[in-house]
């Protein structure tokens, strides 16, 4: 439920000023240069593209060798490094077995092959290099939310400025309007509001007095609070949702560790079989000449490139293809994953609805003598000069409605309150029902009481309005339901075979009548960021591979426990956004069932192209290893492989793809 209350500054980005108490630093963003690995990639990169015309045009080899050698020295420093050190740990590093398999190209003439391998993995690694400092930048700017120093009180009542790590369980601290909070605790005395979005989700500020809980970096409103400290700065909720995104993402290791032995596996053996190819005719009288050849033929065929085809054509195809239709998937491991999904966790507020009030009810009370639009002209007018958000709702209620609005004169509002002004001479009080109508106990009072509660029994927020002291309406404000949102339901809930739950820091009786409208039945509300992910684990626990849906920091560490993490762009935090396996760029809801459906067309595509790569791999193989499968043979087998998994992949960038996988998630 929403609480009435005085404007505040809403903002995930931090000020650009010196910090002060209350105040964070500047965010930080590591640029694409400040990395090695990116320095290194464009060189390489660089020299690749300025030798290849040349070579191209028939040039003579000295004006376009040295260029090829600065590609593979620039592109191959740093594997070549990397793979030396795990040879020294007595490992067979890929890193190393690239560069040898580039070196080994450029021995037998094909200098452009190698060097075209050295640039491509030298771009792959400067893109995991960014990926990893960018997820680490968004984790940095999350801690920032909570400012560096805090206005601490003495028992004399003077104040003391002091770092947030310096507070103890206890200490009393000073909150003026506009400040963040400095630590977790509860508000000893002062009223205000606070927007805790950044917490729970909640879309609107919420009214703060004595007794209440306050969270580190949350943005008080327009009243100064005195909050007692109930917990360290590094068992704040901040903290916390800190560390469960990088526990949550270290989850995901296992499968890393799973390929890396596989890679191991697949090098050793690689390594083992060619030498075995070439020895062992020697050992029975071949020449060297001819052995050489076999072991030759034997690499090339051998190749997995057929197999890594196999698999990546159709994920990355999927990727453009939905990147064009506003999702973009950040690898094609979660293409993949996206596809394995069986149940499905919606966020509310920013999600599942459009995250902003607006006016759904306009109950003027029996013998008032007001209609409708009278009620919505009064309050929106008295409403003007404010800018609170359920101010801006009623005022865009009355704009919708043609209503031309009277000036507003002897404007005051109260935190937590409401607004008072003078509209035509009648003095026009909007604001929370039961701090207005205080300890009235007349008839009318009493009227509106009851409107009031029967507004909020419909998870709508009540504003009650007074005309010289006398209730005359109560207002009904509400957070919409996106226009596709039943239909995502319904798509996902026959594309998971279960009905989505919903995971929501709002209130339960909100978040009920939200739900009803969306068609979800399970429905767990009032949760903190820790609550959602013990919901995902218990999922997971259960067998199930999960996918979750949000949009604000408060979601981050549910996306990133996840099987995998959808985040809408649009109003998405930024960490929600650099958690998140996938963003949903123009907030079309009905995207993410059909980048699922897209997902598992991919995977079906990836076993055909197994089949496919398998087929040619041990045919070719057993040729070379049984009888004598000329070069030449081999290579156009080989390569033929490629060509056929990869265009049998590509099929997926066709507009028709996007339209069937639209109807499957429909």
């Amino acid at each position: 439920m929403f609480l009435y209350g005085e404007p505040v500054t809403s903002t995930l980005t931090p000020p650009r000023s010196a910090p002060a108490p209350g105040t964070v630093a500047p965010p930080r963003r590591t640029r694409v240069l400040a990395l090695p690995e990116a320095r290194w990639a464009l060189a390489a990169t660089a020299a690749f593209l300025l030798a290849l015309p040349l070579q191209l045009a028939g040039q003579p080899a000295w004006l376009w060798g040295p260029l090829y050698a600065l590609a593979y020295v620039t592109g191959g420093w740093e594997p070549g490094r990397e793979g030396l050190k795990a040879l020294a740990g007595r490992t067979l590093d890929v890193d190393l077995l690239m560069v040898v398999a580039a070196l080994g190209a450029a021995a037998i003439g094909q200098v452009m092959d190698g060097a075209l391998l050295i640039v491509i993995f030298a771009t792959s690694g400067a893109l995991e290099a960014l990926a990893t400092a960018r997820t680490a930048d968004s984790v940095r700017g999350l801690l920032d939310l909570a400012p560096a120093t805090a206005r601490r009180l003495a028992p004399d009542g003077t104040e003391e400025e002091v770092l947030v790590e310096e507070l103890a369980v206890g200490d009393i601290v000073l909150v003026r309007p506009g400040e963040r909070v400095g630590a977790d605790g509860r508000v000893l005395d002062g009223v205000s509001e606070v927007d805790q979005a950044s917490i729970t989700g909640e879309p609107l500020p919420v009214a703060k007095e004595a007794g209440d809980e306050v969270f580190a970096g949350t943005v008080n409103g327009t009243g100064a609070l005195r909050v007692r400290v109930e917990r360290d700065a590094s068992d704040s909720v901040i903290a916390r949702i800190v560390r469960m995104v990088e526990e949550a993402s270290g989850t995901k290791a296992p499968t890393q560790l799973f390929i890396e032995k596989v890679e191991q596996r697949y090098s050793l053996g690689m390594v083992a079989a060619t030498l075995a190819v070439f020895l062992v005719p020697l050992a029975v009288g071949d020449d060297l000449k001819g052995a050489l050849l076999r072991a030759m033929t034997f690499m090339i065929v051998a190749s997995p490139c057929a197999v890594v085809l196999a698999t990546m054509p159709p994920l990355l195809s999927a990727i453009a293809n939905a990147g064009r239709h506003g999702v973009l998937v950040k690898s094609a491991v979660v293409m993949e994953r996206l596809g394995q999904v069986d149940a499905v966790a919606l966020d509310k507020t920013g999600t599942l609805t459009e995250g902003v009030p607006r006016v759904t009810d306009v109950r003027p009370l029996p013998g008032s003598g007001l209609g409708e639009r009278e009620l919505t002209r009064l309050a929106a007018a008295a409403e003007h000069p404010s800018e609170h958000p359920l101010a801006r709702a009623v005022v865009a209620a009355a704009r919708e409605r043609g209503l031309a609005l009277p000036p507003a004169e002897d404007f005051g509002s109260t935190p937590g309150v409401g607004v008072v002004a003078t509209v035509e001479g009648r003095r026009v009080q909007v604001g929370a029902p039961a701090r207005l109508l205080g300890g009235a106990d007349d008839a009318g009072a009493a009227r509106a009481a009851v409107l009031a509660a029967e507004t909020e029994e419909r998870g709508r927020t009540a504003v009650l309005v007074l005309v010289d002291g006398v209730p005359v309406g109560v207002l009904g404000l509400a957070d919409r339901l996106r226009p596709d949102a039943a239909a995502t339901v319904a798509s996902l809930t026959a594309l998971a075979g279960a009905a989505p739950l919903l995971l929501t820091g709002d209130n339960p009786r909100a978040a009920a009548h939200l739900a009803a409208e969306a068609g979800i039945e399970d429905v767990r509300a009032g949760l903190l960021p820790q609550h959602k992910v013990l919901a995902v684990r218990e999922l997971e626990a259960a067998g199930r591979k999960v996918l979750v849906v949000g949009d604000g920091v408060n979601d981050a560490p549910a996306l990133a426990a996840a099987h995998a993490g959808v985040a809408m762009g649009r109003a998405g935090s930024d960490l929600a956004l650099e958690t998140a396996d996938a963003v949903v760029v123009r907030d079309e809801l009905a995207t993410v069932p059909a980048v699922v459906a897209l997902s598992r067309r991919a995977r079906r595509l990836v076993a055909q192209n197994l089949v496919i790569a398998g087929v040619f791999i041990v045919g070719l193989v057993a040729w070379d290893l049984a009888g004598t499968l000329p070069l030449p043979l081999g290579v156009a087998g080989h390569e033929g492989s490629t060509v056929i998994v990869g265009l049998n992949g590509l099929r997926l960038l066709r507009e028709r793809a996007w339209r069937r996988a639209l109807t499957e998630g429909a």
